[in-house]
């Protein structure tokens, strides 16, 4: 709960949008990193192969990650 409180805090004082914007400036280093290591999480590499073992997932894929 106190967590959830300090981040409405962060975001109502601006704090979060200044970041934010300041990530941006600087082509987003922070949210890269953090996309980087969820992507090597072992969770999601064994999801990727479980994806892989079924085709239908496959050919109903609505996100294309080369593009995204």
């Amino acid at each position: 709960r106190a967590a959830m409180r300090a981040a409405l805090k962060n975001i109502r004082t601006g704090e979060y949008a200044k970041k934010f914007i300041m990530e941006g400036m600087t082509n987003y280093p922070e949210m890269t990193a953090k996309r980087r290591l969820n992507a090597e999480h072992p969770i999601e590499v064994v999801g990727a192969k479980l994806r892989a073992m079924m085709p239908w997932i496959a050919a109903n894929q609505i996100v294309d990650k080369g593009k995204n």
